[in-house]
């Protein structure tokens, strides 16, 4: 047991690139007018509040992390860090976030953010990932509240702009993840996680990933037509989403497993292009 291994059970990563939406979230909700001490609050108390959610996720997946290759040397499944101990940072990391949120944020943020470690923990990581395909979809709107607690930090409520933000991050989750179940199809199914490239076959994934693309390459617009996004961020979000949607139709002509193994790379690596790009421009939009 090392602090690295304490740093590592938190998902860094992940937390760092769950961030850049919560900015994008804040600025547009903000409108480029920025409250110093609220932005800081609201960047540490979702820090605190994701990481506790990493932590959790890695307590209740450590018997099928052991499994899978890519996770096995994780510090709970190579039995380096005890659940118990995981479970005790886990929650002092979530409290310490809610009371961030209660003291220095909004209390509308703080349910906001508390509904996502929800489905991400108890929904998602207890139930739906290891029971259906679906469990894809339930993550995804744990995935998909970054921005939406960084707009509701700023402005309080909950609004038309709020939910096409919630929309336009569930349908880029759904192609992300799916790319990754893809690419980690034998690993998933020697864990018994059915997710939809195991269930289905990848045939049918890809074409469930073209709908939701479709769908993000719709919505992701709408935010500068309905909200205050700006044309930055609309040619932006319009010429991502096009691209990232002509990319996912290369997939249907495709059979071969190698073909697809590559084609899935291309997609995750498009996908987190896109995410940067979108709420770097929400960002420089919200400022210019």
């Amino acid at each position: 047991m090392s602090l690295k291994d304490y740093y590592k059970i938190a998902k860094p990563g992940m937390v760092y690139g769950n961030l850049i939406p919560l900015v994008g979230g804040f600025a547009l909700g903000s409108g480029g007018d920025v409250h110093g001490g609220l932005f800081a609050a609201t960047i540490v108390g979702s820090a605190l509040g994701m990481a506790s959610g990493c932590v959790f996720n890695n307590w209740v997946d450590h018997d099928i992390d052991a499994k899978m290759s890519r996770t096995k040397h994780r510090a709970l499944a190579a039995g380096r860090l005890s659940r118990r101990t995981a479970f005790i940072y886990g929650a002092v990391l979530g409290l310490l976030g809610c009371v961030v949120f209660a003291l220095r944020v909004n209390l509308t943020a703080l349910i906001a953010g508390e509904i996502g470690f929800f489905f991400y923990v108890v929904m998602y990581s207890m139930w739906w990932k290891r029971t259906s395909p679906w469990g894809t979809a339930v993550g995804s709107v744990a995935g998909a509240m970054p921005p939406v607690v960084g707009y509701l930090a700023a402005t309080g409520k909950f609004d038309l702009v709020a939910a096409i933000l919630f929309v336009t991050m569930v349908a880029w989750q759904m192609p992300h993840f799916f790319a990754i179940a893809i690419r980690h199809r034998d690993d998933y199914a020697a864990a018994g996680i059915p997710v939809l490239p195991v269930v289905r076959g990848t045939r049918a994934t890809k074409a469930q990933m073209f709908v939701y693309l479709a769908v993000f390459a719709f919505s992701a617009p709408l935010l500068a037509v309905i909200g205050n996004a700006g044309r930055i961020y609309f040619y932006v979000a319009l010429a991502a989403g096009l691209a990232w949607l002509a990319l996912g139709a290369t997939g249907f002509r495709l059979d071969e497993k190698q073909a697809d193994l590559a084609w899935a790379r291309n997609m995750f690596v498009a996908s987190l292009f896109v995410i940067v790009s979108l709420f770097a421009a929400m960002t420089i939009s919200a400022i210019v």
